[in-house]
Formats: C-alpha cells, sequence, structure tokens
C-alpha cells in the first residue's frame, strides 16, 4: 500500500520491507513483522530524511545549498551548520585520503559520462578541467567559504552515506525496533531482530539481484563502491566512473568492487572508495586501515 512514495511488502516469513526511491536509488527499512501502519510511521521518518538530505544537497536541483554556493562563486558566503559539518568532513577525508578524496572533482563529468559505451573523453579536455580540481584551492574558515570561479562542490560521493546515518540516528532515537536501513546497498543497523542476524548480499558484478556472498549483520554499517553501473568500455579495458582528481582519469587495475564495514555509513563509504583510488594497491589500503572488507575482481 503506498503512501506518499512509499511501499510495505512482505520480505521472507519474518520480515517486512518498506520501499521508496531517493538519491536515483531503491531504498527500503526492513523491519520485524509489524502492522502496515506501524511499518509506514517508521518508513516515513527514514524516507523523509533521505528526501530532505537529497533536497539541500542536489547539484541537480536550483533550490539546494550547492546550487546556491555555485551561483555565489568567487565571493564569501556563510553556510549552515549542517553544510559546514560536511565541509569539515571532507577537509578531514582529502587529507587522510592524501588528495584522492576530493569533491571538487564533480567539475571533471563535464568530460567523462559512464554509460556503458566506448566514447572515452580527449585527454586534453581532461587536461584542462584538471586546474578546477582541489579541495585545497577552496578558503575555507568555518562557516565562510569562498569556492572560486569555474570550481564545483559536489556532495554526492559522501550524500548517499550521509543520509544513511542521519537516518540511522533519527529511528535509534525513538528506539521503536530493530531495523537495517539500505539505501542504494548502503547499509546500518541498529540490532539484530530476534530470530537472528540480518542477511545481506554482495552482489555479483554485472549481474544485478544475483549475491556472490552472503554475510550476517547484527549492527553496524557496510558501503559498497563498484564499477557495474556506472563504466565505459574501450578495446577490452573497462573504466570505471570513480576518477582520481589528481589525474582526471578512473584508477587502472582497480577492483570490480569493495565492500567496508565500519560503525558508521560516512566511514565505510570513505574506505570503500578510497580503496577503489588505490587500484591494484586497494588490499594493501585497507589492510592498513585494519577494517573488515570484501574485495570482488
Amino acid at each position: 500500500m503506498p503512501d506518499d512514495g512509499l511501499i510495505v511488502e512482505p520480505r521472507g516469513e519474518n520480515l517486512l520491507a518498506v520501499k521508496f526511491t531517493a538519491m536515483a536509488s531503491p531504498c527500503e527499512i526492513l523491519l520485524p513483522l509489524m502492522s502496515e501502519h506501524a511499518a509506514l510511521a517508521i518508513g516515513t521518518v527514514a524516507a523523509q530524511e533521505a528526501w530532505r538530505v537529497e533536497q539541500k544537497y542536489s547539484r541537480y536541483r536550483d533550490d539546494s545549498v550547492t546550487a546556491r554556493i555555485h551561483e555565489h562563486r568567487g565571493t564569501t558566503i556563510e553556510v549552515d551548520a549542517e553544510t559546514a559539518s560536511l565541509i569539515d568532513f571532507a577537509s578531514q577525508c582529502f587529507d587522510l585520503s592524501e588528495g584522492l578524496f576530493d569533491i571538487t572533482c564533480g567539475v571533471l563529468r563535464r568530460a567523462w559520462t559512464f554509460d556503458g559505451s566506448d566514447r572515452l573523453p580527449d585527454a586534453a579536455g581532461i587536461q584542462q578541467l584538471l586546474p578546477l580540481v582541489g579541495f585545497e584551492k577552496l578558503e575555507w574558515r568555518s562557516p565562510q567559504l569562498l569556492l572560486p570561479a569555474g570550481m564545483e562542490l559536489d556532495f554526492g560521493g559522501i550524500g548517499k552515506e550521509y543520509a544513511v546515518d542521519r537516518a540511522y540516528e533519527l529511528l535509534a532515537a525513538r528506539d521503536w525496533t530493530a531495523f537495517l536501513i539500505n539505501f542504494g546497498g548502503d547499509l546500518r543497523a541498529n540490532r539484530p531482530p530476534s530470530h537472528g542476524p540480518w542477511q545481506v548480499g554482495i552482489e555479483r558484478p554485472d549481474i544485478d539481484g544475483e549475491a556472490t556472498m552472503l554475510l550476517d549483520l547484527e549492527y553496524g554499517a557496510l558501503a559498497t563502491s563498484g564499477d557495474s553501473r556506472r563504466y565505459l568500455l574501450k578495446d577490452g579495458i573497462r573504466y570505471g566512473h570513480i576518477l582520481n582528481p589528481l589525474t582526471g582519469w578512473p584508477v587502472p587495475e582497480s577492483p570490480r568492487s569493495i565492500t567496508v564495514a565500519a560503525s558508521s555509513c560516512t566511514e565505510a563509504g570513505l574506505l570503500s572508495t578510497v580503496a577503489m583510488l588505490h587500484g591494484a594497491g586497494a588490499q594493501a589500503y585497507l589492510e592498513e586501515q585494519g577494517v573488515r572488507y570484501w574485495v570482488l575482481d
């Protein structure tokens, strides 16, 4: 039964799924069996928060905070506390990844279109965009931001994981029941339902809906980065959509998929993305971080 875009459906014998769409992704909240009314109430809290984060930070809307920042390029503006916190986090990510995780690299979308074709961009065009990439070029003294002319901010690399964590905080504060949040494959659970751990599948690359392995998750977060859906294929070489901001190109020899477990979804997402950017050194990087991970080549 739909309710403002939400649908409740059974999931096996012991669970319900409240489904909706946000951030161009299928989303769901998994819950133990309960009334449809109660499930919709829980799902609505999570969905409304996902939609709020999407509206606020989408690069595709002209009423978003991102659009406002872009409209005022070249001048200093003051951002709200939530946005300041996200930019602070992005700054930490940039430093910890030695420049590999950079929310200014969205400008490279002007050159790249990852539609599964063999149309690679012109190398000279990519080179022309690189001067517009680099978090260090921002003037950021929270909450004051100056975005240089021509540059862009793109919160897409952390937005979905941030939305998972925000929805988690709202549901956990109410402590209604056990739940598992799944926003487009980025997950976080508070505790297992009474019948046992949550069963989480890691998809086989290129085959939607087919799990290559099943994980038992009691609590915590999982995030996955990979190239199954957004890529180019030229002369037998696959170019994934995760771009190295230092070169403007995908990293060669990256795994097809990396899943990382962490206490929060934003942390798991950061680690999985930066691991992909290490290419053939992905597993060595993850070993150094001391986290649980699953790599598919």
